[in-house]
């Protein structure tokens, strides 16, 4: 882990004035930011998590948003080796007093989990992020950490508006799904802190994968309900999806 108020020239006068809170606050919820990904789909070898989107870092844009929440006790921002040691310097633009970074694993369950580790015991709910996702806004964030409070897993996600196709190798259709209780899913996930470390010890013990965090609470039958999460929560991840979020941005909630 590498503690952010490290570098001489920063201190707690850095952090936005939007972002300074009551330090008796209770403060329960941990949070992790998956920003570990070394690749690039974008043509500039940028990664993408440190792109800027509506006049800041992607990356900064999901911090800046949990920061916000006076229940917030760290944000753990997990980066590529490459990167943890010296992070961007625009990422001490927030509350270094709740702020590390971490360093991701060989896959996105390896960087979860190494963020998990780093979470003060103080934390009774967890949020799981994705840095690519800079738009998530104050209600979803809300709406999932208000169901782990109530002792079950939370993922935003999208109710399907397409219809949808099951093909087979050769393309050919072999039938229409129902889309009716299908959702798309998104970040943030947020989880009681007992629940997603069983999870994930679980899942290291077995050696398991899931495309989502949820996904691994529900290989054990735990429960998990969706809230309504919201199309400027969208992935970014080509140079198109950046042109859709930078136009999506400019359409303020």
């Amino acid at each position: 882990m590498t503690d952010p108020r490290a570098p001489g020239d920063l201190s707690r006068d850095a952090t936005p004035p939007e972002l300074r809170h009551d330090a008796n606050a209770t403060r329960d919820v941990g949070v992790v930011i998956v920003a570990a990904g070394t690749g690039s789909r974008t043509g500039d070898g940028e990664l993408k998590q440190f792109r800027w989107i509506d006049g800041k870092p992607m990356l900064l844009h999901a911090v800046h948003a949990f920061q916000r929440r006076p229940d917030v006790a760290l944000v753990v921002c997990v980066l590529p080796r490459s990167h943890a040691a010296d992070p961007p310097p625009w990422l001490f633009q927030s509350d270094l007093d709740r702020l590390l970074v971490s360093t991701g694993g060989a896959e996105r369950g390896d960087s979860v989990w190494n963020g998990l580790e780093d979470l003060p015991e103080e934390v009774e709910v967890v949020v799981i992020h994705d840095a690519a996702r800079p738009l998530v806004s104050d209600e979803t964030i809300e709406a999932v950490i208000a169901e782990a409070r109530r002792g079950h897993g939370a993922v935003a996600a999208i109710p399907e508006v397409d219809t949808i196709k099951e093909i087979d190798g050769e393309r050919r259709i072999v039938r229409t799904v129902d889309r009716s209780a299908l959702w798309r899913a998104q970040t943030p996930q947020a989880f009681p802190r007992d629940m997603i470390e069983r999870a994930y010890a679980q899942a290291r013990r077995d050696r398991a994968t899931a495309t989502d965090d949820a996904g691994l609470c529900e290989r054990l039958g735990m429960h998990v309900v969706v809230v309504p999460g919201s199309e400027r929560a969208m992935k970014i991840t080509t140079d198109t999806d950046f042109a859709r979020a930078e136009a999506l941005a400019k359409l303020r909630p």
